[in-house]
């Protein structure tokens, strides 16, 4: 929820093809509540908006505290932590349901956070400049493992890529954030699927153990540079906000 999104709008950005998002430990509530009321309560509490964060361990990225917020944060690995009120939300993820008709539900729990920085966020230049290296870092390690020898998997997600660079332009941020936070975001997404296919997709031409190992330590740092963008793109709006 950043600048005039209303409660309902910022739900709906939220939940997705999810069914059903509940926030427990919400002030003033005994016990879980829907997410529209939740955002639209935090709004009047005075959150004005969110950051993003993206932490895993050794890497608290976009946390400020305290510890208990950190620690459910770093477990579910993403978090959002809001501008104007010293209040976080850190999702559970659930699958409910019978086999062949399982969904997923999210509880979104409620925490107090510490207003300062968030941890290790960088400006949009910033972001845009690591992003550049991090994509060409990428590509040539794809090259040097020769991922697009580990089998038809690879083959297919290398072609998706490739659609989806050259394919139209979709929407990936609500109106009002700049340009370069949308520019940003995009790349970072390439550059996330470009690390994906290097991970996920076989051992290419790393046939020993130590090449694996190798491998991994190449697109450590990259994948990290990817995070980082994500999170400076996504709370560009609120960054502005805090400036002016």
């Amino acid at each position: 929820m950043a600048g005039n999104v209303s409660p309902d709008d910022a739900a709906l950005a939220i939940v997705g093809d999810d069914a059903v998002h509940r926030v427990e430990g919400l002030p003033g509530e005994s016990g879980p509540v829907g997410l529209t009321l939740a955002l639209g309560r935090l709004r009047t509490l005075g959150v004005g908006g969110w950051r993003l964060a993206l932490p895993v361990a050794g890497h608290p990225l976009g946390l400020s505290g305290p510890a208990e917020f950190n620690a459910r944060a770093l477990d579910a690995e993403e978090a959002v932590v809001g501008f104007g009120a010293p209040y976080g939300l850190v999702p559970e993820v659930y699958e409910a349901g019978p086999a062949g008709d399982v969904h997923v539900e999210v509880v979104w729990h409620c925490l107090a956070v510490r207003e300062a920085p968030p941890a290790d966020v960088p400006s949009l230049g910033e972001a845009e400049r690591e992003l550049a290296e991090g994509l060409r870092d990428a590509t040539a390690a794809l090259t040097r493992l020769d991922v697009a020898g580990s089998g038809p998997a690879a083959a297919a997600a290398i072609d998706a890529y490739r659609s989806r660079v050259e394919g139209p332009d979709e929407e990936v941020l609500a109106p009002g954030y700049p340009p370069r936070a949308v520019r940003v975001l995009e790349l970072a997404r390439r550059v996330a699927l470009l690390v994906s296919l290097a991970s996920e997709n076989g051992h290419g031409g790393a046939v020993s153990a130590s090449e694996i190992a190798a491998r991994g330590e190449a697109l450590r740092p990259v994948e990290r540079v990817a995070r980082r963008a994500r999170v400076a793109a996504y709370n560009a709006y609120v960054e502005e906000r805090e400036r002016g």
